[in-house]
């Protein structure tokens, strides 16, 4: 019986640095997405590639390439969607005139809560933490701002669209 419970402890202690470890990893590759969006916006590569050699350097483990191949193809692919959601959002803002790490916080940050499996609550904490390491407090309540109402929005439009589904389906 005591070498059980003594099972149990040992294992769940060595589950929460696993949990950790993922944590962490996730957070490696918003980092990295967010770097190479960042420095395509000098214009001398484009994202996906600077993302790819930044993987290839650093050594990513799966999930955080996973995640960050996630963000920086939703940037690249959708981002004339992604400004008009900034510029919807919030309007005293205009996406031409952030500064580009701003605009590179943002757009990532959109890309992983509209384009990700990550939920959009965990997503929008990782990145009002980003945006306040990497802009600071202004920035951390812009994102906020603009990422709780992308996710509201979001989740308004899909319990509508499922609500019209179903009321199709009546016996």
């Amino acid at each position: 019986m005591a070498s059980a419970a003594e099972g149990r402890g040992a294992g769940t202690a060595r589950g929460r640095p696993a949990h950790d470890d993922r944590i962490r990893s996730l957070r490696h590759g918003r980092r990295v997405a967010l770097a190479a969006v960042f420095e395509a916006e000098f214009g001398q590569r484009t994202a996906s590639a600077i993302l790819e050699r930044q993987l290839a350097d650093l050594g990513a483990d799966q999930p955080a390439a996973a995640l960050a191949r996630t963000i920086v193809g939703a940037v690249t692919d959708r981002r004339v969607d992604i400004d008009a959601r900034i510029e919807a959002a919030a309007p005293q803002y205009p996406v031409v005139q952030l500064a580009r790490m701003d605009r590179s916080v943002l757009r990532c940050a959109i890309g992983e809560v509209l384009h990700s499996r990550t939920p959009p609550r965990v997503a929008i904490a990782e990145w009002v933490e980003l945006a306040r390491i990497y802009s600071g407090d202004p920035m951390r309540r812009l994102v906020n701002g603009v990422l709780g109402r992308i996710a509201r929005e979001t989740q308004a439009d899909q319990t509508n669209s499922s609500e019209e589904g179903v009321s199709g389906h009546h016996l």
